[in-house]
């Protein structure tokens, strides 16, 4: 049965009973489960370039369609992956990624991110805009650029290396220009989030003679230098990308206190902490002082990349994670990076990533808030998408349903961005005319973006979370004799709920 087509169906008076101890629902859980959407190298979306706007929509809505049957609650869609962007914008041009030619618009016209929000809502999932911040080109990228791309506009703040070009971060220009950048989305678009992922200085390139090639910043180092500037290179750095966080974060709550900051570091601060981790130097090669960022708070979420098994000393996943619940003093969310495509290629054993997650889920029952990780996000929609490739029942999503998320949950609730709680939704049920279906109305508040919607079926509940958008949902089949037992309430964009409240039949309606 359509759901909006129940409204003249559904006419008797609303009717609600307040929550009582004797006979409460269960909580809905509280986890974060969120999935990367790449668009850089065409990884996810579009499925290549070139697409016509028909054809990127139609890939779009199949991916949100899975991932809302997956149970999960929110995308991270890659908006801006070199310089580009996915969206319409004066700043920067429009990526080849999307229509072939950099600076091309769809045909037709239309814009990707506002489709993107407006579809993901629908659906009850979140929306968070992902920035790469100093990329300027991908070595899968051809053509020329477009002409508002920064490094026609200001061809000195890009230098090539390697087979990329990378913008300066140590240039003012640019820290201005990508706060600017992730700021007019912030401001045009009903974004939940904006994420930044872990290339902050590039990853270090190797040259003819296997020794590391520096990054060309030396004339911007030096210009630093002349100003009375004290660092040495490498704190200097790391200060270029420290101050782009803390201004991200400040500026981005100036404008909208409640969309989320969340930033995905390379998953090892530093090799020696703790103790038995050894590996990549990211505070060193990527001047990436993340421990910093999550210490000071500069984030509403943090979901650093760990994508090593259980069982590997050198990177194991749960000492990793404990060490950065660890370094939470400012009590922020924990949302972890997994490696979903490392499940789907077989390079994890079949259980290592619900494994991985079971672990997520044990911390999130410590008494300290601050050591409880309470949600993960994986890497990337690719691996979680429906493949009939998979002799070796290695792809994580069948597993991952029929173990881990088999109800629907919230987003973990934010209350250093606001704890006022949204008034319960109205509520009224009753049979449907003609199926017979038990049908519950909503009408929402000024404040709730999501309904729960418990059921109690027997001794056992089903839970749904429901956009406040959604006005109906069948909760009762026809042959159901008694009203079943329901319980509903609001969710603001914060994650605070409204009290429970069940809703009655009004008498002699049926």
């Amino acid at each position: 049965m359509a759901v909006l087509a129940l409204a003249s169906a559904l006419s008797a008076t609303p009717l609600a009973a307040p929550l009582t101890a004797q006979d409460a629902p269960p909580a809905i859980q509280r986890e974060f489960r969120g999935v990367w959407v790449a668009s850089v190298a065409n990884i996810d979306w579009p499925s290549r370039p070139g697409l016509s706007a028909w054809q990127q929509q139609t890939e779009l809505l199949a991916i949100l369609d899975r991932v809302k049957a997956l149970r999960m609650n929110a995308v991270l869609l890659q908006v801006r992956p070199a310089g580009d962007a996915m969206y319409a914008s004066t700043l920067e041009p429009w990526s080849a990624y999307l229509t072939g030619v950099e600076g091309r618009a769809p045909e037709p016209w239309y814009d990707p991110l506002q489709f993107a929000v407006r579809e993901a809502h629908a659906r009850g999932l979140e929306l968070h805009a992902w920035f790469n911040p100093y990329r300027a080109r991908h070595p899968t990228a051809t053509g020329p650029h477009g002409r508002t791309h920064l490094s026609v506009t200001h061809p000195e703040w890009v230098h090539t290396y390697g087979t990329y070009t990378w913008m300066d971060p140590g240039e003012p220009g640019v820290l201005e220009h990508s706060l600017r950048v992730v700021l007019d989305v912030v401001r045009r678009y009903d974004v939940d989030g904006i994420h930044v992922d872990d290339y902050f200085y590039p990853y270090p390139i190797a040259g003819p003679d296997s020794s590391e090639v520096p990054f060309p910043d030396s004339a911007s180092y030096a210009r630093y230098r002349a100003r009375g500037g004290t660092l040495d290179r490498s704190d200097w750095r790391r200060h270029n990308v420290d101050e782009f966080v803390r201004l991200l974060y400040r500026r981005t709550k100036a404008l909208k206190p409640w969309v989320k900051v969340g930033i995905s570091p390379f998953g090892i601060w530093r090799p020696g902490y703790p103790a038995s981790i050894q590996g990549f130097d990211a505070y060193e090669k990527l001047a990436g002082d993340s421990k910093k960022w999550i210490n000071e708070g500069w984030v509403d979420y943090f979901t650093p990349q760990l994508y090593w098994p259980i069982a590997q000393t050198a990177q194991s996943y749960p000492v990793l994670l404990d060490w950065w619940l660890g370094e939470n003093t400012k009590g922020r969310h924990m949302w972890v990076g997994h490696s979903a495509s490392r499940a789907a290629a077989g390079t994890f054993k079949r259980d290592e990533l619900n494994a991985q997650i079971r672990i997520t889920r044990e911390t999130a029952q410590r008494d300290s808030a601050r050591l409880r990780a309470t949600g993960d996000v994986h890497f990337s929609m690719k691996a979680l998408m429906p493949s009939p490739d998979d002799s070796l029942g290695q792809r994580p999503a069948p597993h991952l349903l029929r173990e881990l998320y088999t109800q629907d949950a919230l987003v973990p609730a934010s209350p250093w961005l606001g704890r006022v709680r949204p008034a319960a939704p109205t509520a009224r049920l009753q049979r449907d005319a003609t199926s017979r279906e038990w049908v519950l109305r909503l009408t929402a508040g000024a404040r709730a973006r999501w309904h729960t919607v418990r059921v109690q079926n027997g001794a056992t509940w089903q839970a749904q979370v429901l956009p406040a958008s959604q006005t109906a949902v069948v909760v009762g089949s026809a042959e159901l004799a008694e009203a079943p037992v329901v319980w509903v309430s609001a969710v603001d964009r914060n994650g605070n709920e409204s009290s429970a409240r069940r809703v009655l039949m009004p008498r002699g309606a049926r």
